[in-house]
């Protein structure tokens, strides 16, 4: 048994996100983080071993889901609900006892993209044998699609963003060594770091700050002389415009992410949930599938609409480098 693995509290600290979906949160880590510590201190199951498992019980899911009956269903429930703990759990694993690997990450996602697959078959073409309605076939199609598209979704926004931020970085790492400004922050991380912070209060105390000049500021240093104060980071707010159009948007989010959870409401772990467990578990099928399909839309399409705001405050920042440019040149 190790004596290196720290106590529940340092465990749940190491291994839990900053923010993740509410069924995570709620119903996922308060039974996966202890046995997560368990594992780590009393057996040498890998990473990648726990990720074999939740695969083999997401087939065991569908194999239930596909003989129909309501008591299979209400069992592949259970068993899917199972296969997502453990799927969870692998990466816990990982960060705590430092076993991560690249392509770990790799099998984890290409294993939970066939496990959706192959239970959203398995589960609509079980209820399409047991009461020959094509519906089921349409639905097996729009399960595969929206978590298809969720994924390819969320890459392509991660990379647009990270491009924005990347060329936001290069202009102000021009500007430092030409003027030797301050440091860049990004309005988002900081309040992901620190959920609980009044924005606006915030704002105002940067815009008064700003007209201070650091260049003839000055505080006590250690041997009682003066000494410069250093500037404070420049903080770059991509979401502004977002902000302004939705202001109960920031109240929420940070009373979310006080609890860990993360705004995004419905994203693909709530769209599992309620096609894989809500509705086999109540013999619910269509109407849950339904429900939890548009609710992943309009979540989705908020997340592109909030991107397109974005972009427009990418636009107006990098237009704020250029008219800085043009005093020095002229």
């Amino acid at each position: 048994m190790r004596r290196d693995i720290p106590p529940l509290a340092e465990v749940r600290r190491i291994t839990q996100k900053k923010r993740d979906a509410w069924w995570t949160v709620l119903l996922v880590d308060p039974v996966a983080t202890p046995l997560v510590r368990i594992t780590a201190m009393r057996t040498r199951i890998t990473p990648n071993q726990i990720t074999w498992g939740a695969f083999l019980l997401g087939l065991g899911s569908a194999a239930c889901f596909a003989l129909g009956d309501w008591k299979w269903l209400a069992l592949g429930a259970v068993i899917y609900h199972l296969s997502f703990i453990l799927d969870c759990m692998d990466g816990k694993v990982a960060r705590l006892t430092g076993q991560g690997s690249v392509f770990g990450a790799w099998l984890d996602f290409v294993f939970d993209r066939i496990r959706v697959m192959v239970c959203g078959v398995a589960l609509m073409g079980g209820q399409y044998e047991r009461t020959g309605d094509t519906l089921y076939i349409w639905l097996a199609l729009v399960v595969v699609a929206l978590d298809t598209l969720r994924y390819i979704n969320s890459l392509e926004i991660f990379k647009i963003r990270h491009s924005m931020r990347k060329q936001i970085k290069s202009r102000m790492r021009a500007a430092r060594r030409a003027q030797n400004e301050a440091e860049l922050a990004f309005m988002e991380d900081l309040l992901r770091d620190n959920p609980s912070a009044d924005i606006e209060q915030d704002l105002q105390r940067a815009a008064g700050e700003a007209a201070y000049d650091p260049q003839t500021a000055e505080g006590t240093g250690v041997d009682g002389e003066a000494a410069p104060v250093a500037p404070k980071p420049q903080v770059i707010d991509l979401h502004q415009e977002f902000r302004r159009k939705f202001p109960a948007y920031l109240r929420a989010r940070s009373f979310l992410l006080r609890h860990r959870i993360r705004a995004h409401l419905v994203s693909g772990i709530e769209f599992q949930m309620g096609v894989f467990m809500i509705g086999p578990l109540f013999d619910v099928v269509v109407p849950a599938t339904i429900v939890s399909g548009a609710l992943l839309l309009v979540f989705e399409l908020a997340i592109i609409y909030k991107l397109l705001l974005s972009t427009r405050d990418f636009t107006r920042t990098i237009d704020s480098f250029e008219e800085q440019k043009e005093p020095a040149v002229a």
